[in-house]
């Protein structure tokens, strides 16, 4: 297959459907208010007082119609691989030495993760920083994307059909960035496929199997207990509850999220409030549009349930076998929710060529921090394409 068989695509929603979403909205019945208050008000998840707020702005102020126009200048396009319509942004670079860059997302959120770097990673102002050919591609089953209508739509799959869609765009080889999902997805290119990318950027690592605290330092130590008790906090604390539901039982949660708006935005909510590099609310670091971009494009393209049974498929599943020896630039986030100590990265990156840990930033650096974020990853591609080969662009 080629370029001739992506098709350009244009986002619209009906008038139908966004008055529909408000009256929705109106309607809505919400429980009573946490009985928790101060400091841990968060402790039971999303306030009352936030959510009424957010739900009253997305009813009477916020506007999707930009975000859908913002979506089409940038360049939106799908094409059909393994049977499956994926959707994904294209951005071309002006400079005739840029670099193909795929940036992959994860959940909860979507493209909408990098809507606000795309530009500036494409055109950057200065002409002796590095610039890309973006592409962002939604993960099956999220945004507009089709959803699976069968099991095997795992990180693996989802790996291979990303060398295809950039072998259609004419990208034989090309640099890869990822976080969350993305940043597994990403080490299971590198890892499958070295002689297609050029080498990696992440904020994701996740150590092998068997490794130890021996000569850790005190920081790299305190980053392994915080990690444990995400995934293994007491009954009361454990953060990582979501996951094992979506991973067991994404239908039934999927039921609520694809029927109710408010409880949608619950559930993405809450993950962006806990994740982010905020003392209280996500808003302190993220817009709220920005957020309601996200949670709309759930709503719209009705992928609540969808994008959950990434858990299903691809859960604990990254083959503990799985060596990356293509150059790898590495950052951790003070407040992201996972942290491989470098130590341990090096057993399955091994060849790290820039690791960085900022002062600022959380799981969503790229919309908490996005000017941190496009340095960090030009210097960091950088870096990375100075111990790789040279692109090759196959039209």
């Amino acid at each position: 297959m080629s370029i001739s068989d992506v098709q350009a695509f244009e986002a619209h929603a009906t008038d139908a459907e966004l008055d529909d979403l408000r009256s929705r909205l109106a309607a809505a019945r919400l429980p009573e208010a946490e009985t928790v208050s101060g400091p841990r008000r968060w402790d039971q998840g999303v306030p009352l007082a936030d959510l009424v707020d957010v739900v009253d702005y997305w009813r009477t102020e916020y506007d999707w119609r930009s975000f859908e126009e913002r979506l089409n200048r940038i360049g939106q396009f799908r094409t059909t691989i393994d049977e499956l319509g994926i959707h994904f942004l294209h951005h071309r670079s002006a400079r005739a030495d840029a670099t193909p860059l795929l940036l992959t997302h994860g959940w909860p959120d979507s493209i909408v993760r990098f809507v606000d770097v795309v530009e500036e990673l494409a055109n950057p102002g200065d002409p002796g920083t590095p610039a890309f050919h973006v592409v962002v591609p939604s993960l099956p089953g999220f945004g507009y994307s089709d959803k699976p209508t069968t099991t095997g739509w795992g990180t693996e799959k989802i790996a291979a059909a990303w060398v295809e869609l950039m072998e259609r765009l004419g990208y034989h080889r090309f640099a890869a960035h990822g976080g969350d999902w993305g940043g597994n997805i990403t080490t299971v290119l590198a890892g499958r496929f070295p002689e297609h990318v050029l080498g990696i950027h992440s904020t994701f690592a996740e150590a092998v199997p068997g490794a130890t605290t021996d000569g850790l330092t005190a920081a790299e130590r305190e980053w392994v207990e915080e990690t444990r008790d995400f995934w293994n906090g007491s009954s009361t604390r454990h953060r990582a509850a979501y996951a094992k539901q979506q991973a067991t039982r994404p239908q039934t949660i999927g039921y609520s999220l694809v029927d109710s708006p408010v409880g949608l935005l619950a559930w993405i909510l809450d993950k962006f409030a806990e994740w982010s590099d905020t003392e209280d609310s996500p808003f302190e670091r993220i817009s709220l549009d920005r957020i309601l971009d996200n949670v709309t494009l759930y709503w719209l393209t009705r992928t609540g349930a969808s994008a959950a049974r990434i858990y299903y498929e691809s859960h604990n599943s990254l083959d503990p076998e799985l060596r990356v020896d293509v150059p790898a630039a590495l950052t951790m986030y003070p407040r992201d929710v996972e942290k491989c100590p470098r130590p341990w990265a090096r057993e399955r990156y091994r060849q790290i060529v820039r690791w960085r840990t900022p002062e600022a930033g959380g799981h969503f650096a790229a919309l908490e921090v996005p000017e941190y974020f496009v340095r960090d990853l030009r210097e960091g591609i950088g870096v990375v394409l100075s111990h790789g080969g040279r692109v090759l662009l196959t039209r």
